[in-house]
């Protein structure tokens, strides 16, 4: 069996000294039009209590346009610049939906550089891509392969904080449903990135300590520099370097780390972790956001969809570390420091490897008692989760050891 999916390539390119300052242009007009968009209907609801929709914002760019003060958005391809104003309307959906907060503005120096083009302001044939506005086609670093016979519906230009250029092409491509019968529980933590149920244990490979010297550095550097130099400048490019390289690094380690477990495993159990408030205990913030739990069950959210597995999301409260998973026995206390311990059955566990064994045996517990086994977004924000499904709570009923 073969699935169909929309997914997205990236790769980096080194555009000409032309099409720099063109693409430059294109993202200067883009934050413009989404900023000037965002304004005129935060003050129609403002002033009159009226919602403006996408039309209405779509004949206000051509309005801006005609204008001398803004006829300079004429000189960038129009596509971008209606793709941002689509943008603008997803993040208003969003908003009204209670999914997300209420839109801002974009900033010059923080937000994101990019601009999305559809298939009419862009032309792909025998690997070479031109988009509009443009005579020569993009020099394209092929690091793998499009998809055989692909064409891509959405490209989006993007250049990052550290100065690098990319190009990101939408395509259908086509994943192979490869069967798996296994089923793992997966406790996080931080001595180990992940321990599994079946005892294995995979390293942490700390990317933000390996440069934090590095980085230190860098960081010193640039605060000893003029504000509004060249020289701050360039020092600030350097900081933006070394970031980069712990991003690449912890993100490409992540994804063959997901990508192997959803081909291993039609069952994937995880725990919901709540990282905004660890990150609070300024002791392990660090640690915490090197670590980078959200992403990874970013990653496992979307290929456990693509691969045809299941995923399920134990409750947060679940108490895997302090329950024996030999007789259920419930510890009193399990402090971070005890790594192991004996429980009066006699039974001595490795603290990480017990704790995924229970997230496994509740996962598997929720799924037989016919519980969705997707990732359950909701839980969160409603405090109600997956494994809350039956009255009693999880615990009830365990004998606690004292």
């Amino acid at each position: 069996m073969a699935r169909a999916v929309r997914r997205a390539f990236k790769y980096r390119f080194y555009p000409s000294a032309e099409q720099a300052c063109e693409l430059a242009r294109t993202f200067g007009c883009v934050r413009r039009v989404y900023n000037m968009a965002l304004q005129a209907r935060t003050e129609a609801w403002t002033l009159r209590q009226e919602r403006v929709n996408y039309n209405a914002t779509s004949a206000l760019l051509t309005g801006w346009k005609k204008t001398e003060e803004l006829a300079f958005l004429n000189e960038v391809s129009s596509v971008p610049l209606q793709q941002a104003l689509r943008h603008l309307q997803v993040a208003f959906t969003n908003f009204w939906a209670k999914r997300a907060k209420y839109p801002t503005f974009k900033s010059k120096k923080r937000s994101r550089r990019s601009a999305e083009y559809t298939t009419s302001a862009f032309q792909y044939r025998d690997g070479r891509l031109t988009l509009a506005k443009m005579t020569e086609p993009l020099n394209i670093v092929w690091s793998r392969p499009l998809p055989e016979g692909a064409s891509p519906s959405t490209v989006t230009v993007s250049q990052d904080a550290a100065g690098r250029w990319f190009v990101s092409l939408l395509c259908l491509d086509v994943i192979e449903q490869v069967p798996a019968t296994g089923a793992v529980g997966i406790d996080a933590g931080l001595d180990s990135l992940l321990t599994l149920s079946t005892g294995e244990k995979i390293t942490n490979p700390r990317h933000e300590r390996a440069d934090r010297a590095r980085l230190a550095r860098a960081q010193r550097e640039l605060a000893r520099k003029e504000k509004g130099s060249a020289n701050r400048a360039k020092a600030r490019l350097k900081v933006a370097r070394v970031h980069a390289r712990i991003t690449d690094r912890r993100r490409d380690h992540l994804h063959k780390l997901s990508t192997r477990l959803v081909r291993e495993n039609q069952t994937i159990v995880i725990e919901d972790l709540t990282v905004r408030n660890m990150v609070k205990n300024h002791h392990l913030a660090r640690a915490v956001s090197d670590a980078a739990w959200r992403q990874l069950r970013t990653l496992l959210e979307y290929k456990v969809d693509w691969y045809g597995r299941a995923l399920v999301v134990v409750d947060r409260w679940f108490p895997s570390s302090k329950l024996c998973s030999a007789c259920g026995a419930l510890a009193e206390r399990m402090p971070l420091h005890v790594r192991s311990w004996t429980c009066r059955c006699g039974q001595t566990h490795d603290r990480d490897v017990n704790a995924a064994g229970n997230i496994l045996a509740e996962g598997l517990s929720v799924i037989a008692c016919g519980d969705g086994v997707r990732p359950q977004r909701e839980s969160s924000r409603t405090g109600q989760s997956s494994a809350k499904q039956e009255p009693p709570r999880v615990t009830k009923g365990i004998p606690v050891l004292l």
